[in-house]
């Protein structure tokens, strides 16, 4: 296939080069943003008077052909063209003569392929927004079967205090949310169309920048020529802000990976979403979540990736921005994969409430309530805290727990203790009586359920609504 641009070259560009450059291997999945940018881009040349409406409207009705065949798998895209521009372009060429050179006035590959990442990875924003939604909601389904579900809270991976599963469950869903808030933020700069600023300079020709940006649904044209095409702040954003997303996805696998094990058993995966050991039959591993773990890193390379390829180019566009696709690629494809694999896993796992319980019974996680039962009697808190402290070494030494320390042992430490102590650091009342906003108890993790739920609906109602 020849290169649209060499008519300037006296000899053809060696193979290994041809190779090198090309990028169909992997812009080739923007087809369809390129031909829906292109069927803009005539429709408004036509308006324009820019090529005559019969032109407009051949490449229009040709390039939506085009469009189905590739769908359909009728036509498949050649791996020897340069990038998906220059196949989409040759196929018209080749199919309407004059009237298919006709389509790239007005319009350079470098404003052209700016448009396509941008409307591809508006599209794939909406898709992991959706993929989001769909994870809150399971975790709020979970959490609503498990607000009375007692398990220990920790700090430093050591029991600290009472909460319940739900309350746990529910930490999460307020990550995703702000990862659909983020989302929403990085698609306001997305939505921005750099289509007519041509290589850097823009057009002699009378376009009409706002028409086209309002054909593909963008809330308006970028300012700048320059910025427009050598701009990939995008792409860097939406990198960003999926390395957040895999890092929640991260910290939460941690926790799944440790409440599989026996030293926890807190829940069980199902067997679909688990795998064994070609020498120890005993085993079931948690390898869905210890791959997730190990793209995290993967995506947060791709962010770097990005920051590092732009922080060095002069403007406007240089071919180092190639290199955007493939990274920020990487970063989307392993989110939705993840993302796809860890709700369905979250949604058929067993939890076992008595073993959260009975892990909550142990490592004087009341310590905190026996201590407040003291301060609501009069005493200051640090006093408390130093008299507390002094039970939890008694109950140590006597190898006991503070709901099993006999009376006389707390009113040898203060009179102030009195047979409700009991009832007072129980586990149900540690958690129950946690009923300040964003608390742990029943009442308070419902609330937080909804407030989710009006949340998410919110978050995607104030979304922009694209069809390219």
């Amino acid at each position: 296939m020849a290169m649209m641009w060499a008519g300037r070259f006296s000899k053809e560009v060696d193979s290994k080069v041809n190779a090198f450059n090309s990028s169909i291997s992997f812009d080739g999945r923007m087809y369809g943003h390129d031909i829906i940018g292109s069927i803009a881009h005539a429709t408004m040349l036509g308006k324009c008077g820019i090529i005559s409406m019969e032109d407009s409207e051949a490449l229009v009705a040709e390039l939506k052909n085009v469009l189905k065949e590739i769908d359909e798998g009728k036509l498949q895209l050649d791996m020897n063209a340069e990038d998906i521009h220059m196949f989409i372009e040759s196929v018209l060429t080749e199919r309407l003569g004059e009237t298919g050179k006709r389509l790239h006035t007005a319009r350079s590959r470098n404003d052209q392929v700016a448009l396509d990442i941008r409307l591809y990875l508006r599209d794939e924003t909406e898709e992991i927004k959706s993929l989001l939604k769909n994870m809150i909601n399971v975790l709020c389904d979970i959490a609503e079967k498990h607000t009375d579900t007692v398990m220990p809270g920790y700090t430093h991976l050591q029991r600290a205090q009472p909460i319940t599963f739900a309350h746990h469950i529910m930490a999460y869903a307020q990550m995703f949310l702000r990862d659909i808030d983020r989302l929403n933020d990085v698609e306001k700069r997305m939505n921005q169309c750099p289509l007519g600023s041509g290589a850097l300079a823009g057009t002699t020709y009378p376009i009409d920048r706002d028409f086209t940006a309002e054909l593909l649904r963008f809330s308006s044209a970028t300012v700048n020529s320059l910025d427009g095409v050598s701009d990939r702040d995008f792409c860097i954003e939406l990198a960003s802000a999926i390395s957040l997303i895999m890092t929640h996805l991260s910290r939460f696998s941690e926790e799944i990976i440790l409440w599989c094990s026996w030293e926890f058993k807190f829940i069980e995966l199902d067997d679909a979403y688990a795998t064994g050991s070609s020498i120890m039959p005993q085993k079931k591993n948690p390898d869905v979540t210890e791959l997730i773990r190990g793209k995290c890193a993967r995506v947060i390379g791709d962010n770097m990736n990005l920051l590092t390829m732009m922080k060095g180019l002069p403007l406007a566009y240089n071919k180092d921005m190639q290199e955007d696709k493939e990274a920020v690629f990487d970063a989307v494809d392993n989110v939705k994969l993840c993302l796809s694999t860890f709700i369905p896993l979250l949604e058929t796992m067993s939890v076992y409430r008595e073993n959260m319980r009975n892990a909550a019974a142990k490592g004087f996680i009341n310590a905190t309530d026996c201590a407040d039962y003291l301060v609501k009697k009069g005493m200051a808190f640090r006093d408390a805290y130093k008299i507390t402290g002094g039970l939890v070494a008694l109950c140590i030494e006597k190898k006991t727990d503070l709901e099993h320390l006999p009376i006389e042992d707390y009113k040898s430490r203060s009179e102030l203790f009195d047979n409700d102590v009991y009832e007072s650091i129980s586990l149900d009342t540690c958690v129950n009586m946690r009923s300040s906003k964003g608390g742990p108890s029943p009442e308070s993790v419902r609330e937080q359920i909804n407030h989710t739920k009006k949340t998410l609906n919110k978050l995607l109602h104030s979304a922009h609504n694209y069809v390219t």
